[in-house]
């Protein structure tokens, strides 16, 4: 994967299924991105666009070596949730309200990467508390292909 140091362009087909307080929601949507690694991490990077102002938010999803997961949404909430099979993780979500400290827990975690063609997904099945209030179960289903 020579070509992953000055990134490779992808397509992502994202799922992500949402429970919260008893209501279910489910968002789909297909992007172009860019996969490229650097060092031991691989790095999907892609647009997402806001369904209610249109804005274009920058997200990444870092997969390490070690199987973990780091997604950032850079828009006007910004977020950073690290995802590791079975445990439980601090993070905060920065709202333009102030800052909101959560933990993601993550009882299911799967990453399956190919070379040729450079394809792959990523499961991440997580809850997310805010103290000890469960604010939502997530399911995040990302394919991408080159």
């Amino acid at each position: 994967m020579d070509e992953l140091d000055t990134g490779v362009p992808i397509a992502i087909h994202l799922d992500t299924f949402i429970t919260q307080e008893g209501e279910q929601s489910h968002f789909a949507f297909d992007e172009d991105g860019q996969l490229f690694q650097m060092g031991d991490s691989v790095y999907l990077r892609y647009q997402e666009t806001d369904e209610h102002t249109k804005d274009e938010i920058p997200v990444t999803m870092k997969i390490d070596e070690d199987g973990d997961v780091l997604l950032t949404r850079a828009g006007e909430n910004k977020l950073r949730l690290r995802f590791s099979d079975g445990k439980r993780i601090q993070a905060r979500y920065r709202t333009p309200y102030g800052i909101l400290p959560v933990d993601t827990v993550t009882p299911f975690l799967e990453i399956r990467m190919r070379d040729r063609p450079i394809s792959g997904t990523v499961k991440v099945d997580y809850q997310l508390f805010a103290g000890e209030s469960l604010l939502g179960d997530y399911k995040i289903r990302l394919q991408f292909t080159a």
